[in-house]
């Protein structure tokens, strides 16, 4: 599926539930019309991954997601061999089990290959969205490796020779500023800093994602989330916890996010130890 403005593309991601801001559709339309990767910086709960969950079931395209985390490497984000394959395959050439034409060449054929998610995405190419997920965990190496794989979409494995993506697949790469990712990488990227909705944008989400819930709790919710949001919270609630809340207020047949509701139900809104004894302070408790 291809968007042909702005417009267009909001009002599909509209339909498929995600109601980005002016900016966020328009950081998104170019990020695919210039064919390059998405940085989406923010608070954690803003809505980063699923940006690019949302995408992939617009584009009719798979969703790849690397997961980074401290210490992840190159292997883990790319290829590895199959080890355990291989050394059966090598031992049925030793006893002779397979044809004696066989090479033990073949211990590194495709078929003993281990694809992963950056590997994948290579191969796919436009048919996947490659979601690279929180890269402020990983470390400098593999955010410098990284780098080079976004800049040619190719690998070079020696026993196999060089993978190439065709065309380039759609990647949307999440950041939250646990540390500064490098210049360089940044430069690679169209950059977008994502905001914690407005009140009235929370109100539309709320509705649209729980449409059981009353236009009053939900616009109530949304404005004790955005209180909750100005306090000194460890994690300030996100979208899916303002969601979750008015959904268990109107489960309890609560008009409003206010009073003994709001605090016997806080537990879906804020979820530190810390944060709940100041969020009950605001609401009374």
């Amino acid at each position: 599926m291809q968007f042909g403005s702005v417009d267009e593309l909001e009002r599909a991601l509209g339909e498929a539930e995600y109601l980005p801001d002016r900016g966020l559709a328009t950081a998104i339309w170019l990020a695919l019309e210039m064919r390059r990767p998405l940085l989406l910086e923010g608070e954690p709960g803003v809505g980063k991954t699923e940006v690019a969950k949302t995408l992939a079931r617009l584009l009719d395209a798979e969703l790849i997601r690397l997961q980074c985390y401290e210490g992840i490497d190159a292997a883990q984000a790319l290829y590895e061999w199959n080890y355990a394959r291989q050394l059966l395959h090598a031992r049925a050439l030793q006893i002779g089990e397979l044809d004696p034409q066989a090479r033990a060449a073949e211990l590194y054929g495709p078929e003993f290959l281990v694809e992963r998610p950056l590997l994948r995405a290579i191969r796919a190419g436009a048919a996947a969205v490659l979601l690279i997920d929180e890269l402020d965990r990983a470390d400098d190496e593999f955010e410098a490796f990284l780098l080079e794989i976004l800049s040619d979409y190719a690998v070079s494995i020696p026993e196999l020779g060089t993978i190439a993506a065709s065309e380039p697949p759609a990647v949307i790469v999440t950041s939250n500023r646990t540390r500064e990712l490098h210049d360089a990488l940044k430069r690679r990227c169209l950059y977008h800093w994502i905001e914690f909705p407005s009140v009235e944008r929370e109100t539309e989400i709320v509705r649209l994602r729980a449409p059981e819930v009353p236009g009053r709790l939900a616009r109530s919710v949304a404005e004790a989330v955005a209180r909750l949001r100005e306090a000194d919270l460890v994690k300030p609630p996100g979208a899916a916890e303002a969601i979750d809340w008015a959904r268990a207020l109107a489960l309890l047949h609560a008009e409003e996010a206010a009073g003994e509701p709001a605090r016997r139900t806080l537990g879906w809104a804020v979820k530190h130890r810390d944060d709940l004894a100041a969020a009950e302070a605001l609401f009374g408790g």
